[in-house]
């Protein structure tokens, strides 16, 4: 085994903790420090504060009726009660079902229904999407039902909806009703309900972000979101002194993993953002001094160009994770440099893995952090397989990357077929993306099987192309997709942003080309844009570029 991965193995140990105990194991060693920081709003908890408010919140909900196996589903931006309903829930054995904030009507309703959802927390709006009216809309016996007798036709699992702030809404509970109710429950009682649960539970439910199309319940367990959290923050050396700042969304596992479950396990204070925004997550970096920023690159490139970028002051900057999409060398090169973020590291994994599978760590060279995306988690094995036979290939050769460890879902809810396809009869999880791993252990991401491009018989790797053309000068960002063809199958298509000010046409990005990539994979459709369509996540949407592409160029079939 390679020196890293096996110095990697070496320090793991199976701890089989519930998220519950991992926060009291923080509470009890910094119960003064910070825990929870919104800048912009004043609001701050330390550790003692934001233990006593989980604990409130979750007798306030054992008092409402909710049982352990319960899903309790959170709609709403990364307002302060967000993270304490996240533990709140863990501690009396429920299920946190994370929804996606730009979910409208059609969604959340599938999504309530499929996952047999009793208890939905949400706030009032974001941006011009009124959450409240789309809610009434689903569930109109909301305004005529009292909130303990609650029973909506549609939905006939759903139970009680609760405001996740102080306001009063028709049919809903508000969080100062919840946590005044807590009285109802004694500490007996609080007890023997987590001496029930298991750390293998599931503990949270994630839809896929639709990246590749139709969203499916994944089932998380304590241990899987819990060791995953701490490995993410070791490999940052994050510790008691550090203060990370997420603007990331917290329905996402880059915000409660990566983020939240990273700095409960470290002690590392949590300072948060509801949305993002590029200043305020400058003025929080220097207002708090934080040492970790979180973001994917086009965050970060936001925050890189805003305006005021020089006015803040950086220098306290040391770490953090750039994830979610390809990370240009050019950017990580800014980051490290204008930042300060020489210690900045690159996570891989998708939702099913709960969710890193391999990461790079401070002590990587910059080249590996931005060429590969690090080497597999302790505990957990990565290996790149025939995709049919999980069989694993010869290094240097492209394969799909699989995993196989504690991380690994336990499943989508109400779907055994597809959870059947997605893990197999051995355990390894198919991640659906194509890699390929050196001698040392280090996985570099080539794309995903289905982005795959094959030209009359020839296989174009659309991350290999991105790459080289963000090496062109004048433009900014570029997606590769395949384009229907009648006479080759697939042809190769580009949707191109170019830099401020510059003006780019279609002859000019195939005459950087000519000469030095296989002339198959050179586009021959470009089209000039100035966005990709993405999750509330930050995540490309794949699926949507192929169906412009369908759309924007029709003659290809024709041809």
């Amino acid at each position: 085994m390679e020196e890293k991965v096996r110095e990697r193995q070496a320090q793991f140990e199976l701890r089989e903790w519930t998220l519950g105990q991992v926060l009291d194991h923080t509470v009890a060693r910094y119960p003064d420090n910070d825990a929870v920081v919104y800048p912009d709003r004043g609001y701050r908890l330390t550790w003692r504060e934001f233990g006593e408010l989980v604990d409130t919140f979750a007798k306030g909900l054992m008092a409402l009726g909710v049982q352990k196996g319960e899903k309790v589903a959170v709609w709403a931006t990364n307002v302060p009660y967000w993270v304490a309903l996240q533990f709140a829930t863990a501690k009396i054995g429920a299920v946190l079902l994370t929804v996606n904030t730009n979910y409208r009507e059609h969604e959340l309703r599938y999504l309530l229904t499929q996952s047999e959802c009793e208890n939905i927390f949400l706030i009032d709006r974001m941006r011009d999407h009124d959450y409240l009216e789309t809610l009434y809309r689903i569930a109109p016996e909301l305004r005529t039902q009292s909130r303990g007798h609650f029973y909506c036709k549609s939905l006939p699992h759903l139970k009680r909806v609760c405001y996740l702030g102080a306001e009063k809404f028709r049919g809903m509970y508000s969080v100062p009703e919840i946590l005044a109710l807590s009285v109802m429950t004694d500490d007996a009682s609080y007890a023997a309900r987590q001496a029930e649960l298991s750390p293998w539970d599931v503990v949270n439910m994630q839809y896929t972000s639709g990246t590749t199309g139709f969203p499916r319940g994944v089932m998380l367990t304590h241990v899987g979101v819990g060791l995953n959290g701490y490995w993410i923050g070791r490999h940052q050396n994050f510790g008691s002194e550090d203060r990370v700042c997420l603007p990331v969304p917290l329905f996402h596992c880059f915000g409660c993993v990566l983020g939240v479950s990273a700095c409960v396990n470290h002690g590392s204070a949590m300072i948060i953002l509801e949305t993002f925004n590029a200043l305020k997550v400058l003025a929080a970096l220097d207002g708090e001094h934080c040492t970790a920023v979180y973001g994917v690159p086009t965050m970060f490139l936001a925050e890189l160009e805003h305006p005021l970028f020089h006015r803040f002051d950086l220098s306290h900057m040391r770490t953090g994770i750039m994830a979610g999409s390809v990370c240009p060398e050019p950017l990580m090169r800014r980051v490290v440099d204008d930042m300060h973020m020489k210690e900045i590291t690159i996570c891989y994994g998708l939702t099913e893995a709960s969710p890193v599978m391999t990461q790079s760590d401070i002590h990587d060279s910059l080249r590996l952090r931005c060429e590969t995306v690090g080497c597999a988690m302790p505990g957990i094995e990565v290996r790149v397989g025939d995709p049919q036979t999980c069989e694993e290939l010869p290094r240097g050769q492209v394969g799909e990357i699989m995993c196989r460890g504690y991380n690994v879902m336990k499943g989508y809810y109400n779907m055994p077929e597809d959870t059947a396809k997605a893990i197999s009869p051995e355990g390894w999880l198919h991640s659906g993306d194509l890699g390929v791993m050196d001698d040392n252990g280090y996985l570099r991401v080539t794309g995903r099987i289905k982005d795959m491009i094959i030209r009359g018989g020839e296989n174009v790797y659309p991350r290999e192309v991105e790459e080289f053309l963000l090496s062109m000068p004048g433009l900014l960002d570029v997606q590769i997709v395949a384009v229907p063809s009648r006479k080759y199958g697939e042809e190769v298509g580009a949707f191109i942003i170019p830099k401020p000010g510059v003006e780019l046409f279609a002859e000019d990005v195939r005459a950087f080309c000519r000469g030095k990539i296989a002339w198959y994979k050179i586009p021959r459709y470009v089209k000039m844009v100035t966005g990709f369509p993405l999750t509330a996540s930050g995540k490309i949407q794949k699926f949507k570029l192929r169906e412009m592409a369908a759309a924007t160029w029709p003659e290809a079939m024709q041809g």
